[in-house]
């Protein structure tokens, strides 16, 4: 006998629908499952039949064939486990098959019939939806992430027998109640606040014009100045997530393993050690696997003692800043995420640290020399402002320039401005505008148009470099209100470019 059942594959961030079909015929005893299957998918047959047998119901002696259509879509992981058992006992007889033609089936199963969840759920779920399917039966644990779809139905099944109960007609299990419901509310630790930094003006606000914009920014500084403590307050500064951004987020959560309890509104803050291989930073260490650089999606990829990062990691970073995306091409797999990021990094000057201060560095010409050539010209291109950091006398002790809650309000309303000139663009910040778009969104005056040729010709800007430094100063400009960029903007931003603050001049 033959019978269907739906479920889904994760690939990348998206979920591909699965049909799989289970032949029962007469025969020597065997099982096998066909579909371009992973190992774990291949491993299910003895958690399939191991799972049916604990429950009470009968797997048959007889030759089984799964198999997983469509067949040239390889299948990863063993939330398929599921619906091969569902499948298996719809065609044995024991299971009618009148609601498997409009329920998805998700959930790894454990040896004594316990449902576990599988990653990706809400990708899961939207492509369900998507696909006309009206149920989603799955593990408890990942129903609130489920039920964010609205629209598709979520039924709750603990176990193989409940899952058979729901396909027969009968109610689900109960959902679990959500962490810590019924218990007294706990107040969530306060966020860093930039009215902590006494000093520094100058890098705060090259922080406050990065997250009025979206780009990126490296603080240099001796130790001690205070890089970590400013880095680590950008997401004081950042409007809460929305609308798409906020689903892309969620979504990317949930295929890492981390559900989530609601649509996520928080922008992610990632901050990965300087020992990381560029498969964590970019992903691709297997299929399934993201990079940091994916996790702060929609957030802050904050990367302390750069200098200090592998360079063959720091060097996989030019096309993600460059195009908002990771495209991965492992042998016959390939997957493209998304990693539209602000990176923030923290560096010091050379190798003690105390470059420009005569009585303390220690370094070598050399050294020097070794130490600039660990960020490459390429990559420093790419970052749209540097903010230098020094030792401040009484800068402990000085007044803060501005508290986190005051910077927010000026970001926020720079961005509404943003909002509103790029309506109809695919981009909402500045950081992200191509040289079309700026074009049309923030042209020079005659004297802008000046200072930009200058600097080009003296070889303070590459053509790369030029446009990062306009689409800095219409954020300048935001900031302080005004329609046009004009030649003060412009200059403020070209004196935070990496080429006037680092390399001297030289490109």
């Amino acid at each position: 006998m033959l019978a269907h059942t739906h479920t889904f594959t994760v690939d990348g961030l998206h979920a591909r629908h699965v049909t799989v079909e289970v032949d029962v015929r007469n025969g020597l005893p065997a099982f096998s499952i066909i579909g371009l299957g992973d190992t774990a998918v291949r491993e299910a047959r003895e958690r399939v039949r191991a799972a049916i047998l604990n429950s009470g119901l009968q797997f048959p002696p007889r030759r089984v064939t799964a198999n997983l259509a469509p067949a040239d879509l390889p299948k990863a992981g063993p939330g398929l486990d599921l619906a091969l058992a569902c499948a298996l006992l719809a065609a044995t007889g024991q299971l009618p098959r009148g609601r498997l033609a409009s329920h998805a089936l998700l959930g790894e199963l454990a040896l004594d019939g316990r449902v576990r969840p599988a990653h990706g759920t809400l990708a899961v779920a939207h492509a369900a939806h998507r696909a006309g399917l009206t149920t989603l039966v799955l593990a408890g644990a990942r129903a609130a992430e489920a039920s964010l779809i609205e629209g598709l139905r979520v039924a709750v099944a603990d176990s193989l027998r409940s899952a058979v109960r729901v396909l027969c007609g009968g109610p689900p299990d109960p959902a679990p109640r959500p962490a810590g419901a019924g218990r007294t509310a706990v107040e969530t630790p306060a966020e860093p606040d930039l009215e902590d930094v006494r000093g520094q003006h100058q890098a705060v606000r090259a922080l406050v014009i990065a997250a009025a914009g979206g780009h990126n920014l490296l603080l240099s500084g001796p130790p001690g100045t205070g890089k970590t403590m400013l880095a680590r307050r950008m997401p004081s500064l950042l409007p809460p997530l929305a609308g798409e951004e906020a689903l892309e987020v969620t979504r990317v959560a949930s295929v890492a393993g981390e559900p989530p309890q609601g649509i996520l509104t928080r922008r992610p803050f990632r901050a990965p050690h300087h020992t990381v291989t560029a498969a964590g930073l970019i992903g691709g260490a297997h299929e399934s696997h993201l990079g940091e650089v994916v996790l702060a999606h929609n957030g802050v990829l904050f990367l302390d003692e750069l200098s200090e990062f592998r360079r063959s990691a720091l060097e996989a970073l030019r096309q993600p800043l460059e195009e908002g995306r990771v495209a991965i091409a492992r042998g016959n797999h390939r997957a493209v995420y998304p990693a539209r990021v602000i990176l923030l990094g923290a560096t010091n000057p050379c190798p003690c640290g105390y470059a420009g201060e005569r009585e303390r560095c220690v370094c070598s010409h050399g050294e020097l020399a070794r130490y600039a050539r660990r960020l490459s010209g390429p990559l420093l291109d790419r970052l749209d402002l540097v903010a230098c950091m020094y030792a401040e006398a009484g800068g402990a002790s000085g007044p803060p320039l501005t508290s986190s809650a005051r910077a927010r309000e000026r970001v926020a309303e720079a961005r509404e401005r943003q909002r509103v000139r790029l309506r109809g663009e695919t981009m909402t910040v500045n950081g992200l505008m191509d040289a079309s778009m700026l074009r049309r969104h923030a042209p020079l005056g005659p004297d802008g148009e000046e200072l930009l040729r200058r600097a080009g010709e003296r070889e303070m800007l590459s053509p790369r470099g030029q446009h990062r430094a306009v689409r800095v100063a219409r954020t300048i400009a935001d900031l302080a209100g005004h329609d046009q960029v004009g030649a003060r903007d412009l200059g403020a931003a070209i004196a935070l470019r990496p080429e006037a603050v680092l390399l001297g001049g030289r490109r």
